[in-house]
């Protein structure tokens, strides 16, 4: 059962890594392989109901999370809450501007998350810059600076939320254990960068391109949406602190906060004007399918945890590499040509926190490598996949411009953790 049960998770990762080459996308192969391997185990190994229960729990627990964040996200950029940033960027230095958009990219994805920044500073880029290989180069910076972001939070990035979710990290630790690891693989990249752009100056676009649509929403309401919806996320750490209840609660009980505060607000209005600016049609234009696939593989990897074979594999790494530091690291790597959700999902199967517990070595190391590793390929993350998206992003130009400059960050970053 053991063979079959890895022949067809391999299959179906297969088909997650080389879901654009196939058309197809990965949350096809993550449902028909956790449908496959749950039929398969409960088949040989007879009642699973009571493991599929307990799977299910933990799996739940993270995608209301994610959801409840992403609703927020939507909310406040329906009502352009996301100009407070873009408007205070301003200047003509191209030098000065990318260390502006890292670090604002670095400290943002740490309060939302690495795809959800990527996509709003991207459309910032577009409004601060004309030229398209500066854009790619901001896009390539912005992927590393979101990706490093998010890994030194407990809800920046969908990793070190699994991690914190299932008590391998705790919320202060993992800030105090990477933000300065994570602040690295950032200004690697950013002072070779800056290197290259010297001298140069920011070409603004074409004022036709910059400005679009003549409906704003008010200043006041933006501002309350903008700082209510990041108030209410930073909140959340503090809520599972206070009240030892799991994050989701914390988000669905601040979403229903913030619904609550876009139905007084916009109560006097036309339907038709506040349609798009309601939590209802925010729900609508979250990414379901992202969710989806996080369902279908964690529930896929839960089989091969369950049939003791990730704790097999812990075994024989831990006897073949041996050294703890070496074998996150080459799961880091593994995130850049993989999706990092299985592989910290696997390895959160393959070792028990009876025997590595929360805040260990291995979890806080885990978190930066799978969270930053990704940024090596573009297809390595969730930033770069949506980075590639949006600015069209060739990936062998991503190869030869960005992916030696992702692996320095990443090198300098564990070597401080490590070392320091």
């Amino acid at each position: 059962m053991e063979a079959l049960l890895i022949t067809i998770f391999v299959i179906a990762y297969a088909a997650i890594a080389f879901e654009h080459p196939l058309k197809i996308n990965k949350s096809v192969p993550a449902l028909i392989g956790a449908g496959l391997l749950w039929t398969i185990y409960a088949v040989s190994a007879g009642q699973v109901n009571a493991q599929l229960s307990e799977t299910l729990s933990s799996t739940a627990q993270i995608v209301f999370f994610l959801m409840g964040a992403m609703a927020i996200v939507e909310v406040i950029d329906a009502h352009d809450g996301f100009e407070i940033i873009t408007d205070k960027i301003k200047t003509t230095r191209l030098v000065t501007l990318l260390w502006l958009v890292g670090l604002v990219t670095f400290f943002l994805s740490a309060v939302l998350d690495n795809l959800t920044t990527t996509i709003v500073m991207i459309s910032v880029i577009r409004k601060l810059l004309g030229r398209r290989d500066d854009r790619l180069f901001f896009a390539g910076i912005i992927v590393i600076a979101a990706n490093a972001g998010g890994a030194w939070t407990p809800i920046g990035d969908v990793t070190t939320t699994m991690l914190w979710i299932g008590g391998q990290i705790t919320a202060l630790k993992i800030m105090e254990g990477l933000l300065i690891p994570s602040l690295v693989n950032l200004a690697v990249p950013l002072l070779v960068v800056s290197y290259a752009f010297r001298g140069k100056t920011v070409v603004a676009p074409a004022k036709a391109e910059a400005d679009h649509g003549n409906q704003r929403t008010p200043a006041f309401e933006r501002s309350l949406m903008f700082y209510a919806g990041i108030g209410i996320l930073c909140a959340v750490p503090v809520f599972k602190t206070l009240t030892h209840l799991p994050p989701f609660m914390g988000i669905l009980f601040g979403l229903g906060l913030l619904w609550l505060l876009g139905e007084l607000i916009h109560r006097n209005k036309p339907e038709d004007a506040k349609q798009h600016l309601t939590l209802v049609a925010a729900l609508q234009r979250i990414d379901m399918p992202s969710l989806v696939f996080f369902t279908g593989i964690l529930l896929a990897i839960a089989t091969l945890e369950h049939t003791h074979i990730l704790s097999a594999l812990a075994h024989w790494l831990d006897t073949t590499v041996g050294n703890q530091a070496a074998i996150v690291s080459l799961i880091g790597l593994a995130s850049a040509v993989v999706d990092n959700v299985p592989l910290v999902a696997a390895s959160m199967g393959m070792y028990p926190l009876e025997q590595y517990p929360a805040d260990s070595f291995i979890w806080e190391y885990m978190a930066y490598a799978a969270g930053t590793g990704g940024s090596i390929l573009i297809i390595g993350s969730a930033a770069g996949v949506a980075a590639m998206g949006l600015e069209k992003i060739d990936f062998f130009w991503y190869v030869k411009k960005i992916s030696l400059l992702a692996l320095l960050g990443y090198i300098g970053g564990a070597a401080v953790y490590v070392f320091f």
